[in-house]
């Protein structure tokens, strides 16, 4: 009881008692979720709910400030971005164009071939960007880095007069917004963050500024309608608005690792230099001192020096030295930074040989374990990417190039989803055994667990690709066999085995 319970219990025991008893009864209440509590260990820990625009907006600015500021100077940080960027994106996405017949009993070849040639052509630098400087494989590796660095990236479609299509695409950054336009619109819509929303938060139309080439906005912006922008950004509450960069959660840790660093640099620096200290039994200037250019104490009378490799000082009469030996701490760095390398890569769902490129903990089931749920972190951010870009891009171009007549597809308007029939195979990953996973794969296919597109789809290959070129291998070997006589099948027995052996 406390000092109220006793001093009523005097008067009214009854009621005293009972007030103790509701008093501890709601206090184990309280204590069955130890992380509501407001105990002594959570007292300073008092978050508010507030919603995503509201948590998000203050801070969203500075923390992309910071995670570029990283990214152009923390290795540790290009190495988390370096793993999506090579496994997410790598060479590019593969189009398979799956046009079917009318009837619906088949795919049109001729067709597909023709929507894949015109796809690959548009590609190209000077089709796809209208600025003609990069590529489409390159503009995805773009949005990878700065959908993590940033926390999104706009594109706005274009339609021009050139190119194989009247169609590209303009990458804008997410500093573009213009955040100065909050108002609402004569039609009730609401304008936040440089996005205007409908009533269920969807997007209407995005503010633009206008931006000189040297970098200056010029203080006006453009309205350019949802219709035109692919908005790239991860969206995970539903109150969120905008982006927010991914590497929010392992800011901190990567500026304490760079800190770090280079105070063990500096420290390591120091200890490489012979150092020694200089002892006067008689620490006095002036006579014979007249001369000296070094700047010395006032207070000690020592002269002031800085530690230089093969740095030699002599000293004067009456005058003694100490060496200094600063301790090396370059073993317990190493684990203090594995350490954190190992979070921070966790934080962004990568392991840590994924960012460090070190193997050496590891053996091939761990390796391949590891792997294996770095892959599916990787197949998250490639179906995202299929999902917001890709698809929509393929979308805009084969309607485009229905317009301007550059491929056939009659009925195209009424029949429109058959034509736009397509998938995109992402990269693949190699193996890490090539023997186990080989015969893995053959075990699959035989017993029908697995299919050769899928099979192919995990190396990032296609199929059909993969079937032509193999029927015009054997075809060559064929060929070969016949014009020098050689046992059928032996040339591909040869090869197999590593030797291609003449025979007469």
């Amino acid at each position: 009881m406390n000092w109220f319970e006793r001093t009523i219990s005097v008067l009214s025991p009854g009621w005293a008692y009972r007030r103790w008893a509701y008093r501890s009864a709601m206090a184990e209440l309280e204590r069955l979720y130890d992380a509501g509590s407001l105990d002594r260990r959570n007292a300073r820990w008092t978050p508010t709910n507030q919603t995503a625009e509201q948590a998000d907006a203050p801070y969203r600015d500075r923390m992309r400030a910071r995670a570029r500021d990283l990214e152009q100077n923390s290795d540790i940080e290009g190495s988390i971005i370096r793993a999506f960027r090579r496994n997410v994106v790598g060479l590019g996405f593969t189009l398979q164009a799956h046009v079917k017949t009318r009837d619906g009993e088949g795919e049109d070849e001729v067709l597909n071939q023709q929507i894949e040639a015109l796809w690959k052509r548009w590609c190209l630098p000077r089709n796809c960007d209208i600025s003609q400087q990069q590529s489409f494989s390159e503009l995805c590796r773009m949005a990878v880095e700065r959908t993590i660095v940033d926390g999104g990236l706009l594109f706005v479609k274009n339609y021009t007069a050139s190119g194989p299509v009247p169609f590209c695409l303009q990458a804008r950054e997410v500093d573009d917004l213009d955040t100065t336009a909050f108002y609402r619109t004569e039609n009730g819509n609401l304008v936040v963050a440089g996005i205007e929303l409908d009533a269920f938060n969807r997007p209407v139309a995005y503010y633009l500024r206008t931006v000189t080439p040297d970098g200056f906005t010029t203080g006006m912006s453009t309205r350019v309608d949802a219709q035109r922008v692919i908005f790239l950004w991860d969206r995970r509450r539903p109150s969120q608005v905008r982006e927010v960069t991914r590497l929010a959660p392992t800011l901190e840790r990567l500026r304490d690792i760079e800190e770090y660093m280079e105070a063990v640099s500096v420290k390591e620096r120091v200890a490489a230099c012979f150092a020694m200290f200089i002892e006067k039994q008689l620490p006095t200037s002036g006579m014979g001192r007249g001369n000296t250019t070094t700047p010395t104490d006032a207070k000690s009378g020592y002269a002031n020096h800085t530690l230089t490799p093969g740095m030699i000082y002599e000293g004067q009469p009456g005058e003694t030295a100490k060496a200094i030996t600063p301790p090396a701490s370059g073993s317990s760095a190493r684990d203090f930074v594995a350490l954190q390398q190992r979070l921070a890569g966790s934080g962004q769902g990568l392991s840590y040989e994924a960012t460090s490129r070190d193997m050496s903990q590891v053996n091939y089931s761990s390796a391949r374990q590891g792997l294996l749920e770095d892959q599916s972190e990787y197949a998250i951010m490639q179906q995202f990417l299929v999902a917001h870009l890709l698809d929509e891009v393929y979308s805009e171009f084969v309607i485009s190039a229905v317009l301007s007549n550059a491929l056939p597809m009659p009925g195209f308007w009424s029949d429109k989803y058959r034509y736009l029939e397509h998938e995109f195979i992402a990269r693949g990953w190699s193996w890490i055994d090539p023997q186990k996973e080989a015969d893995a794969n053959a075990t699959a296919l035989d017993t029908g667990q697995t299919t050769l597109a899928a099979t192919c789809a995990a190396q990032g290959a296609d199929w059909r690709e993969v079937l032509a070129q193999r029927a015009q291998e054997l075809a060559a070997a064929r060929a070969l066999e016949e014009q020098y006589r050689l046992p059928e099948g032996s040339l591909l027995k040869s090869v197999k085995a590593g030797t291609v052996k003449s025979e007469p």
